[in-house]
């Protein structure tokens, strides 16, 4: 999944930036709300995680502003309030949940995992397509019974393919899932990682089509 995270604590985004990636995630990090705009306009995001107390303002402003345009991208705040009263304000303002400081990063984990099932309607992380359940916890597809593992890159890239079946997605999009802002990637890093999610599903009976020239979808081959 790709993370926006907005904290101005260095310390804090940074700890949970290092967590979300050990687990396999792509994370953009920002410290205010101005700049949380600009990569929200540049870039879709699987998750916001956002802080409340910014320099140039308050996470509720941002959260507003996302919601008035209708963005439907989830939204977890993070805040040091825990007065009821908060928590009613910040889930009225549109988010999809909150943690209070401190906090283990495992509740944090739970939380996200929680609001994206909840997101797709869905009451486990396995969803089958197919001949493939897919384990967004674990990071496995299994077909017919065999599980198998898949690698970071493989697993951010295969969520989107799975997310959307059907559905053509370019390069440039594949891309923004596969590496943080700012990181260097290419075409062919896509290329390479597709390749190998073939390689995985060549028992299943679901094919990744090259559309030349725009991008990859994901078929159910009858």
């Amino acid at each position: 999944m790709r993370f926006l995270l907005v904290e101005d604590s260095e310390k804090l985004s940074r700890a949970i930036s290092e967590r979300l990636v050990l687990d396999g995630h792509v994370v953009d990090s920002v410290s205010d709300i101005g700049a949380a705009e600009a990569m929200l306009h540049s870039t879709e995001y699987d998750m916001i995680l956002l802080d409340l107390t910014l320099p140039d303002g308050h996470g509720w402003d941002l959260l507003k502003s996302l919601r008035a345009r209708a963005d439907k991208s989830p939204v977890i705040v993070i805040t040091a309030r825990s007065e009821l009263t908060d928590r009613i304000e910040t889930l009225d303002a549109g988010a999809d949940d909150f943690i209070v400081k401190p906090f283990a990063f495992a509740e944090l984990e739970a939380r996200c995992r929680a609001v994206l099932r909840r997101k797709r309607g869905d009451a486990s992380n396995k969803t089958a397509l197919g001949n493939v359940e897919f384990d967004t916890l674990e990071g496995t597809l299994s077909i017919e019974g065999k599980s198998t593992s898949l690698r970071n890159q493989e697993l951010r890239l295969f969520e989107a393919l799975f997310s959307a079946p059907g559905r053509l997605q370019s390069k440039s999009f594949l891309l923004d899932r596969l590496f943080a802002f700012g990181s260097e990637g290419s075409d062919n890093a896509v290329e390479v990682y597709i390749g190998r999610l073939r390689k995985k599903l060549a028992q299943s009976n679901l094919e990744i089509e090259t559309v030349r020239g725009r991008g990859y979808r994901l078929n159910i081959c009858e």
